[in-house]
């Protein structure tokens, strides 16, 4: 049985407060290394061509204000 698998059947154990305990942990961790993922790919130059595009949009004119 994999990791995952038998993180799947731990978690399926959990009480509805646990659930809750582990969704918020969940969410925080997920953004954190999501956060992170970004953060390098923009230091490595990885978002570099969509930064472009978008300011060429908006020197285009093709951008609204919110």
């Amino acid at each position: 049985m994999s990791k995952v698998e038998l993180i799947e059947q731990e978690i399926g154990k959990l009480s509805s407060s646990e659930l809750a305990a582990f969704r918020d942990w969940f969410a925080k961790f997920d953004a954190k290394a999501w956060d992170s993922q970004i953060k390098e790919d923009s230091q490595a130059g990885k978002l570099d061509a969509l930064a472009n595009e978008a300011l060429q949009a908006f020197r285009a004119g093709r951008c609204s204000e919110l």
